[in-house]
């Protein structure tokens, strides 16, 4: 069994390998090659703590697993990582357990990665202004991964804890790109391409705000009652998502489907754009949203990337099981 630690993700995983990782089980999902398994999400009655699994089975990468974790409040007070996962993979002929590796970072590398496909599939091409909504930990992994997909000249930026918004305008400094701290009717009116990564149950991009040509990347919403858009604005755009399933349950998707301003027939695979089988975009006009709830092959495919990584550069513990 390949044992690949926390420590060494860092060292072994680029944004590049997980965004072709991304991209890849996309249009396995897509094609009907990969899908995921029922998604178990618990709240353990014991330090505020939300644990679960997401696991599925690509049978274009044989990656075959899950990833076991969850979400812990307290533990930034301790020095540690509020989200905290580990991912096991399995040998797809003989079940026998592969790899168990460690899932952090990777997360936040896979959780960029998806709206940097959404992004570059998306998006128009002479986007120049790219908006970010929240500023958290996943903020500044989103914001490196969008920037490698157009060519911005602007950052703008707004988080309802204003303060925070340094921790992106760092990140533009050292990227040589002007950053600007907004109101959420400015980002709007500004932004051809806008991140939204917060937790929120209540919308803060309304659709008022949102003008026609813009791509936006939902990657907040993963949990039944979680809202960053409202709903309007899914009604006006062309909507995809990562797991059509996920998106209308737990998604963004969730309450326009609740209000009844769109079907789940009105969204569309990501990878079906990645595959060619949708043409994305159709129009400099149109306003196209990316769901992004986050599934476990997407977890998956990052791991069983730096698994073949680790093992190549001579870092990986292989130990007798």
């Amino acid at each position: 069994m390949i044992i690949v630690p926390e420590k060494e993700i860092a060292g072994l995983m680029t944004r590049a390998d997980a965004y072709r990782a991304v991209e890849q089980v996309f249009a396995s999902m897509s094609s009907g090659r990969a899908y995921n398994f029922p998604v178990i999400r618990e709240a353990i009655g014991h330090a505020d703590a939300l644990y679960g699994f997401k696991s599925g089975f690509d049978r274009d990468g044989l990656a075959l697993g899950l990833k076991s974790g969850g979400y812990w409040p307290g533990n930034e007070a301790n020095g540690l990582t509020n989200h905290q996962s580990t991912v096991f993979l399995f040998d797809a002929d003989t079940g026998k357990c592969r790899a168990i590796v460690g899932g952090n970072l990777l997360t936040a590398l896979r959780t960029a990665a998806a709206s940097a496909v959404s992004i570059n599939h998306l998006a128009r091409k002479d986007a120049s202004v790219l908006g970010m909504i929240g500023a958290g930990h996943q903020s500044v992994f989103q914001l490196r991964a969008a920037v490698e997909q157009r060519s911005f000249d602007k950052i703008i930026g707004w988080n309802y804890h204003p303060d925070m918004l340094q921790r992106l305008a760092a990140v533009a400094a050292e990227l040589g790109i002007p950053f600007e701290a907004v109101s959420l009717a400015q980002l709007g009116a500004e932004a051809d391409v806008i991140i939204s990564i917060t937790s929120a149950f209540a919308p803060s991009l309304l659709d008022a705000h949102v003008r026609p040509g813009t791509h936006i990347a939902c990657m907040g919403t993963d949990t039944k009652g979680k809202q960053e858009l409202e709903a309007a604005v899914l009604a006006r755009a062309t909507v995809f998502t990562d797991e059509i399933a996920q998106a209308v349950t737990i998604g963004e998707a969730q309450h326009a489907i609740a209000a009844g301003l769109i079907t789940q027939d009105a969204i569309y695979e990501m990878g079906a754009v990645v595959n060619g089988t949708h043409p994305g975009r159709t129009s400099a006009d149109e306003i196209t949203v990316f769901d992004g709830t986050g599934v476990g092959l997407q977890d998956l495919a990052v791991a069983s990337a730096v698994v073949d990584l680790a093992v190549a550069k001579g870092v990986a513990t292989i130990v007798e099981f």
